[in-house]
């Protein structure tokens, strides 16, 4: 599994990466301190193992302790999650995502700055 496929990450492993980003590296100790009602510890342990597995995690050694970090740059995953959303909730349609989060009005400045990213976004020589 490629950590820039499709994210299929269970609820306690969304936590888990979102506290090694949080971090930026960490051991199993910290990212227990991080999580909502905590499991053990060796579950977590656990978890950052598949996780490894999967191919979302690596470690390095640090003494006796295991140092866990994340293999893909935040915001490539986060691109990747979005990509996944989009192509399984909008039938792979970025007008449709966008619509949806338009659902909710924007105040000036969400609206100024969406423009300038709308025109940014436009490809050259598109004059429409």
């Amino acid at each position: 599994m490629s950590p820039t496929g499709s994210m299929d990450l269970g609820r306690r492993e969304r936590q888990i990466m979102d506290a090694v980003y949080r971090l930026g590296r960490a051991t199993a100790a910290e990212v227990l301190a991080e999580l909502p009602d905590p499991p053990s510890y060796s579950a977590v342990r656990g978890m950052l193992r598949l996780l490894e597995d999967k191919g979302y995690l690596r470690h390095e050694q640090d003494g006796p302790r295991y140092v866990y970090l994340p293999t893909t740059a935040r915001d490539e995953a986060r691109r990747s999650a979005l990509a996944h959303l989009v192509r399984t909730f909008f039938n792979d349609s970025r007008e449709n995502a966008v619509a949806a989060l338009l659902d909710q009005p924007l105040d000036e400045g969400e609206y100024r700055r969406l423009r300038t990213l709308l025109d940014h976004a436009r490809e050259p020589g598109d004059e429409q």
